[in-house]
């Protein structure tokens, strides 16, 4: 069963594109924007908010970044957790009109989140960066998108040199962007999606077997609608995808996406390169009643314990962005056969 809760509402302000993780210690850090709305940056800053039991209540929410007036501002946030317990935060900075000239930092963290070191300035220029996805052999990944396409840059050394772009996926007649790069228990990496044009199509794949230094592709879904796809591996070594579901046609005030999903597959169907070979189930998550609806960046983890925490940002019942969590199993996307 879906558990909701508050983790950020401020009714001043436009709060959106969060994500989370979880520390060493138990405790869920959460990262979002807060600006003037979605359409309007004249002011924006990143947030940061704790969560010291399990995410049912949160608390010391306070400004990450100065208050920002126009650009260049901070636009989307990811966060992770490195293997040897810090946390790194990677964030866009938006310099021209119509969200181009990003330029990608990272601010690294101790084990709790508690003490931060940047912004470091990375080579990688593009908006809405992945998390940064640091591989079993100690390489780092950091994704972002251009007018060009889907790039990365891969660092082996912990981010003291970057390699040169490598594409990782771009079609002419497609819009592809906003990529979440998913280590498969083979070594396969993953990377998944969102089409942009509008017309509700699927997510689609790319592949690489050699760390990310060359991708192959396209291959396309069973998840129609896909916007800002967020990928991971569960306990069970099933994959988990959230994503706002955008279902195409005529857009009009909040019309174009109201709702919120999470997808449920296996690492076999996502690495089969037919559509017909794959299977998802498609659990909602939410849906947003507002007139002026908005929604579906989202980030999740995994408690020792198996239960799902997301993230996501929603208007719904606020008169702005809020940002939500929820709690939910693996059990409610499927019933084991007895």
């Amino acid at each position: 069963m879906i558990k909701k809760f508050a983790v950020s509402r401020d009714d001043e302000w436009y709060e959106a594109w969060p994500d989370v993780a979880l520390t060493v210690g138990g405790k869920l850090v959460c990262v979002f924007s807060q600006c003037t709305h979605h359409g309007n940056r004249s002011a924006t800053r990143l947030m940061i908010t704790e969560s010291t039991d399990r995410g049912r209540t949160w608390g010391n929410k306070r400004p990450f970044t100065e208050l920002t007036n126009g650009r260049p501002y901070w636009n989307c946030a990811r966060i992770s957790r490195l293997r040897d317990g810090r946390l790194i935060i990677v964030a866009d900075q938006i310099t021209k009109e119509r969200e181009g000239g990003g330029r990608n930092y990272l601010w690294i963290g101790d084990a709790e989140g508690t003490n931060w070191t940047g912004p470091i300035e990375t080579p990688l220029e593009g908006i809405v960066p992945d998390k940064l996805c640091e591989l079993p052999s100690g390489r780092w990944l950091l994704s972002a998108h251009s007018a060009s396409g889907q790039w990365l840059r891969y660092s082996d050394n912990q981010g003291k040199e970057w390699s040169e772009p490598v594409l990782v996926a771009a079609q002419e007649g497609l819009k592809l962007c906003e990529v979440s790069i998913l280590p498969l228990e083979d070594g396969t990496l993953m990377a998944f999606l969102r089409e942009n044009s509008g017309e509700g199509w699927d997510c689609y794949k790319a592949i690489s077997y050699d760390q990310g230094e060359s991708w192959s592709g396209l291959y396309r879904m069973p998840l129609p609608g896909c916007h800002r796809p967020v990928s991971g591996l569960l306990q069970s070594g099933r994959v988990l995808i959230t994503y706002r579901f955008m279902q195409g046609g005529k857009g009009w005030l909040g019309t174009w996406t109201q709702n919120f999903f999470a997808a449920l597959t296996d690492q076999e169907s996502a690495k089969a390169q037919e559509r017909r070979d794959q299977w998802t189930r498609i659990l909602p998550v939410d849906f947003d009643r507002s007139p002026v609806a908005d929604l579906g960046y989202s980030g999740w983890v995994q408690f020792e314990d198996g239960e799902i925490y997301v993230v996501q940002y929603i208007v719904d019942d606020a008169p702005k962005g809020q940002i939500r969590g929820y709690s939910l199993r693996e059990d409610d996307f499927l019933i084991a056969a007895e």
